[in-house]
């Protein structure tokens, strides 16, 4: 019985330390997918994910339409499937289509529209951690720090505002900054607001009581 016994014990020792090791093991790091804006005077809204796309075809009411982006980032009308529309500008992709189309029909004239908004992922401002409603947001010209904690319903009880931090990709580095949310949500200090850019991530920590 005390040999079942030793056996037994180092056997679950052998599981342990597999289970441990297995434990050890680190995926690798999200790919860095840099915003297309690096500027707030030179913002163009990208197509993306889940908007809803209207394609209008002069003279061709047929080939015109309204379509839903796929999760992958493409359309299929009635006439082309899987054509990429992810990352491009609506006058971008109405060119795309008029290129496109030109195999089948003479001159094309193509007007896109875009009707409900979400854009790409590199496109959004993310807000984690203690706000009120932490989510993704569309990107809006000239939106600010302000404008984005107004979106996200402010800070909530927990939260340890001026330890927040903004990460952004420059240059297709992550670049972290320190930003003062208790001084501009809290006490109205506006000198604390700041120009977001597409892309930006805000992580709002809880404090330590």
């Amino acid at each position: 019985m005390k040999a079942i016994s030793g056996i037994a014990k180092t056997l679950a020792a052998v599981l342990l330390l597999s289970l441990q090791a297995c434990s050890t093991n680190e995926l690798p790091s999200a790919t860095v997918q840099p915003s297309m804006t690096t500027s707030v005077d030179q913002y163009s809204y990208l197509i993306g994910p889940n908007d809803s796309v209207t394609i209008f075809v002069w003279r061709n009411p047929e080939l015109s339409g309204t379509f839903t982006v796929r999760p992958d980032g493409k359309i299929s009308t009635s006439l082309v499937e899987d054509i990429p529309v992810s990352g491009r500008t609506p006058s971008q992709f109405a060119r795309e289509m008029e290129k496109v189309l030109a195999k089948y029909i003479r001159d094309p004239v193509v007007t896109v529209s875009v009707n409900n908004f979400a854009g790409p992922f590199s496109e959004q401002v993310r807000v984690i951690g203690a706000a009120a409603k932490p989510e993704a947001y569309p990107y809006r010209q000239y939106m600010t720090l302000l404008d984005i904690m107004i979106a996200a319903g402010g800070l909530n009880e927990f939260a340890s505002g001026n330890s927040a931090k903004l990460v952004r990709v420059l240059n297709g580095k992550q670049m972290t900054y320190q930003v003062r949310l208790d001084d501009l949500v809290r006490d109205g200090d506006i000198t604390a607001n700041v120009d977001l850019l597409p892309g930006d991530i805000i992580i709002i920590p809880e404090a330590w009581f």
